[in-house]
């Protein structure tokens, strides 16, 4: 799927926009990429701040009150290891061949993997629900994109409470210094598992740990060699979970020299880590992931915008290394730059499945309905919450959309908009119902008579929710307001936005 915009002639520049450029439509794209998208108030909001406050207000999150996001109590024993006690009954059983205590112990750890299962939907909707609520859009963003970027899948580690703690870490260093995200990650209990680090020895090195951490966490192909593989793997030796917490059996660590990326030394993880960190590479490589998840597919095979991406990332990766891997600094000067709003940019982008159903709820403000219908729904439109593909994460982009996800994507929208689903209705839609009329509110403000005029609300409503409104779209959109005596109503504001969300535009931000 493209965007409507093919211009050949790009801004390339990170200097900060001008107050002067930067509008409604601007404030818009700027809530989208770097949250859920914002309501036409929000939007407002953004264009009397001006940039800079907007870009700071989302930055620097720390300051707003996010007591309505508390976390929920999640049980961490469910998947528990066997105390003393309990190893010591189950080896004399199976010495005794009393087959009933080990089938009882069997079924206990059946049931505690059946009820580890329903925690981790549980802990998908509440993550869910915590996007959709939080006053701090780009936090829970950020914690998107490491999730993505440190892939890890419940379905091999088959522990919720792993997950949930990995889930806080990205939280914590969500804008943080990705110097001790990584330190981090080595010690994470979810991914030392992910990738069987937990089973690597001195003398029997696991190297998956190590070779993702190069190929796919850090430096990216061609900037390390095999051998700095097998050397890493050798540094990371010992680094283990023992039920919740990280511990290095030094016992299984490799206390022999190592040479890493030019250094040379009796390496531990950290210093493995260092190692990475001193690379250019390394910059280069976060600018780039960081360039695909805010601003636009590179490389596109379009030179004129891939040779401005370049200099975009190049000027990233700077910034990075300047600011010693501090991620606010970076994502301030990205998200003021002039590039990131260049026509070329702006609604360009395939909304995520996660984007696509927050972001619907949080612009127009619809009913949450039902988080298990949301979650069950970004998984069939392929991003399911804990459960990345592969330790790749998500490719996004043109991904994201066929015709199977298309479908979902129409089905899960209409979902939100009326209570309808593929088969039946929500059971509270009655009491759940849309009024979309009060996003016609600015319309009214800012024009007497306005929000009664079905010209004003097509082209009003086209702007606020696809960014760039079409002719054909506005024509069919009047189409459907003459067909209904051109009533601005409830029921025909939320027709009108049936059918723009069935519009390929809707899909773009």
């Amino acid at each position: 799927m493209n965007g409507p915009h093919l211009s050949t002639r790009i801004n390339k520049s990170t200097r900060p926009i001008a107050d002067a450029n930067f509008g409604f439509d601007q404030a818009r794209h700027l809530l989208w990429r770097a949250g859920f998208g914002g309501t036409p108030e929000q939007i407002q909001t953004l264009v009397s701040w001006g940039p800079k406050k907007s870009v700071e207000h989302l930055v620097n999150y720390e300051s707003i009150d996010a007591e309505s996001v508390k976390d929920d109590e999640f049980d961490r024993n469910i998947i528990r290891p066997a105390s003393q006690e309990e190893q010591a009954t189950l080896r004399r059983a199976r010495q005794a061949k009393d087959e009933d205590t080990v089938a009882r112990f069997q079924a206990r750890r059946q049931e505690a993997e059946r009820e580890d299962r329903r925690q981790m939907s549980r802990i998908q909707r509440w993550w869910l629900k915590r996007m959709i609520e939080t006053p701090r859009p780009l936090e829970e963003k950020m914690t998107l994109f490491w999730h993505g970027h440190f892939a890890t899948s419940y379905r091999t580690i088959e522990d919720s409470y792993h997950m949930y703690m990995q889930n806080q870490l990205f939280r914590k260093h969500a804008t943080g210094d990705f110097r001790e995200l990584l330190f981090a990650i080595i010690r994470d209990p979810a991914m030392i598992a992910y990738l069987d680090n937990n089973d690597s020895r001195k003398g029997r090195p696991n190297e998956n740990l190590a070779r993702e951490i190069m190929e796919l966490f850090s430096l990216g192909v061609g900037n390390y060699s095999e051998q700095d593989i097998k050397e890493g793997a050798r540094a990371l030796t010992g680094y283990s979970f023992q039920d919740d917490e990280f511990a290095f059996q030094k016992n299984s660590h490799d206390e022999g020299r190592k040479t890493i990326l030019g250094r040379t030394g009796t390496m531990d993880g950290d210093d493995f880590v260092k190692a990475i960190l001193e690379q250019r590479s390394c910059s280069k490589f976060l600018a780039a992931k960081l360039y695909r998840f805010f601003v636009a597919d590179y490389p596109s095979g379009r030179e004129d915008h891939d040779n401005a991406a370049k200099s975009v990332i190049g000027d990233i990766a700077s910034s990075l290394l300047a600011s010693k891997y501090k991620f606010k600094p970076v994502l301030t000067r990205l998200l003021l730059s002039e590039h990131f709003y260049d026509n070329a940019v702006v609604g360009e982008m395939i909304k995520s499945p996660i984007d696509l159903v927050v972001g619907t709820v949080r612009s127009m403000n619809t009913p949450v309905r039902d988080l298990g219908v949301l979650t069950a729904a970004s998984g069939v439109m392929g991003q399911n919450l804990f459960y990345p593909p592969s330790v790749k994460g998500w490719d996004g982009g043109r991904s994201w959309v066929n015709t199977s996800t298309l479908f979902a994507r129409q089905n899960i929208l209409c979902f939100l908009l009326t209570g309808k689903l593929p088969v039946g209705y929500d059971a509270l839609k009655d009491i759940e119902k849309y009024d979309p009329t009060p996003l016609l509110t600015p319309l009214a403000q800012g024009d007497a008579g306005g929000s009664s005029n079905p010209e004003s609300v097509v082209d009003y409503l086209l702007r606020f929710t696809t960014g760039r409104p079409a002719a054909h779209n506005r024509a069919a959109l009047l189409e459907f307001m003459k067909a209904n005596g051109n009533t601005v109503n409830a029921d025909t504001v939320t027709g009108l936005l049936l059918l723009v969300t069935a519009m390929p535009e809707y899909q773009l931000c």
